[in-house]
């Protein structure tokens, strides 16, 4: 594994976490884009990074590590950035269903709940998009027919122009 791409992987993660607690906020988007962010996200940010030639060939293994951590790392950000906006408006518009958020911060028991509710969904999004990570790895290497080999290292950490 090599730290460049995995602070790569974290920062891009981080960004798309962010960008779709932004979105979800919205009602009637906001489910399409939290199912996205729980189930597809891998997939979408590997791809991207092949494309843009910032990732080299990679195995199913490494497929599903990557997938974890942005799955894992995108949640942690979506709900920094999700719990406080959606407390705030349900404070601000009592109708917002959404806001039932502003319940978990009455007392110090109900934030460790939250806590940890929000490390257990996030162990579970980087399950799910592990395995759409795994997925994307074996797709690349059936539509390629390039097989990385044991003990090979044939990742692009970036090209000099």
């Amino acid at each position: 594994m090599n730290l460049l791409i995995l602070k790569q992987i974290s920062i891009l993660s981080a960004i798309a976490g962010i960008m779709l607690a932004l979105v979800t906020v919205i009602p009637y988007i906001g489910f399409l884009s939290f199912m996205t962010l729980i189930l597809f996200l891998s997939a979408l940010i590997i791809v991207y990074l092949k494309q843009n030639d910032l990732i080299g060939i990679i195995n199913v293994r490494e497929g599903c590590l990557y997938g974890a951590l942005i799955g894992f790392v995108s949640f942690i950000a979506f709900s920094i950035v999700y719990t406080p906006i959606s407390m705030i408006l349900g404070w601000i518009f009592p109708s917002y269903t959404q806001g039932v958020l502003r319940f978990f911060l009455n007392s110090f028991g109900s934030f460790v709940v939250m806590f940890l509710l929000m490390i257990m969904m996030a162990g579970l999004s980087a399950l799910f998009n592990g395995f759409t990570g795994l997925v994307t790895a074996w797709v690349y290497e059936l539509i390629t027919g390039i097989k990385k080999e044991n003990g090979q290292n044939n990742s692009i950490d970036f090209e000099i122009k």
